[in-house]
């Protein structure tokens, strides 16, 4: 036995004080419920209670009317530019396109074209998020309706951000921490910029509050999110209805012939009744208005609503976020 006694310990460290527990995989239960406690807390705060939400490309910079270069970026969210032989063709090689002569680069004159299209798709998205602002605004009720959401990022993100803060309205980004440097889009609601570090509580918070999604075009990321409502809508694993909008038809019909999956029997020819096409702002906003009210703002959606979803009262005695119920 010594014959020293040890010396007087420090208390030891509390247990949601400690950075090394927090962030070991013994901790990830209380990263995960972080993740849906923290986001509620502030929706609640916020008088949040429900979404539309915008899906589209992140690879381009946002083109402001068409003064500034539009540069392609390397990856969806990141800062890095894609290398010179990836990026749009411009000045003197935007002209050898024109000649078509066989001298200019074939990818850069493709990225020209498309740069102007998704430019088009950026000022749309922008005066819908514009639109539906100003009139969810309108709507009687002390929480706020229809709040645009998006992913958080540039591009079409960043243009449904815009609308939604040029309207005058709150509107919600839900960033994901990835590996390379990404940052919010300086549109967001400061108070309601969210960073995830787990991608299916992301994918909650987008799928739960959502009442319509607006598909602008884009890549993985944004086939995974809007299929993945698409299956929750036809499964009916939640139990409400969204309007479901493919912005720009001409590009979803040439990226994905869903007509060839009901030629297969891989799905019902009813299930091409779950969304609908449009091609510009104003015929996207009528949708989207005719759809919400239909379903959400009618006085029988609203009963139906009470019983189908679960709701938290605040201390003001108002309902919290309309978190759908699953069946």
């Amino acid at each position: 036995m010594p014959d020293q006694l040890p010396n007087p310990l420090e208390s030891a460290s509390l247990a949601y004080e400690n950075p090394a527990f927090l962030n070991s995989p013994d901790g990830r239960l209380i990263r995960i419920m972080a993740e849906y406690v923290e986001p509620l807390a502030r929706f609640r705060r916020e008088r949040i209670r429900d979404t539309v939400v915008f899906f589209g490309s992140a690879r381009f910079h946002a083109l402001d009317i068409a003064n500034q270069e539009l540069q392609l970026l390397a990856r969806p969210y990141g800062s890095e530019l894609a290398p010179p032989h990836e990026q749009p063709a411009r000045g003197a090689e935007l002209d050898a396109c024109r000649l078509d002569d066989g001298s200019a680069n074939e990818l850069k004159c493709r990225r020209a074209e498309a740069a102007v299209e998704m430019a088009r798709y950026y000022e749309d998205a922008r005066k819908l998020a514009s639109m539906l602002t100003e009139w969810s605004m309108t709507l009687k009720g002390r929480q706020r309706r229809f709040v645009v959401t998006s992913g958080g990022g540039p591009g079409i993100m960043e243009a449904a951000n815009r609308g939604a803060y040029e309207a005058g309205g709150p509107t919600i980004g839900l960033n994901i921490k990835l590996p390379f440097e990404q940052m919010p889009n300086r549109y967001i609601t400061p108070a309601l910029n969210f960073e995830f570090h787990y991608f299916f509580m992301r994918k909650y918070w987008f799928a739960y509050l959502a009442k319509a999604l607006v598909v602008f075009p884009g890549g993985f990321g944004t086939l995974d999110e809007a299929f993945e409502i698409l299956t929750l809508t036809q499964t009916e694993k939640l139990a409400k209805k969204i309007t479901v909008i493919f912005y720009g038809s001409a590009y979803w019909k040439s990226v994905i012939n869903l007509d060839t999956l009901v030629q297969k029997g891989a799905i019902s020819p009813k299930d091409l009744d779950l969304f609908q096409f449009a091609d510009t702002p104003e015929g996207a906003f009528a949708l989207l208005q005719q759809g919400l009210t239909r379903n959400h703002l009618d006085p029988e959606s609203r009963h139906a609503a009470q019983a189908d979803t679960t709701h938290v009262l605040d201390g003001a005695g108002d309902f919290a976020p309309d978190i759908a119920k699953t069946r």
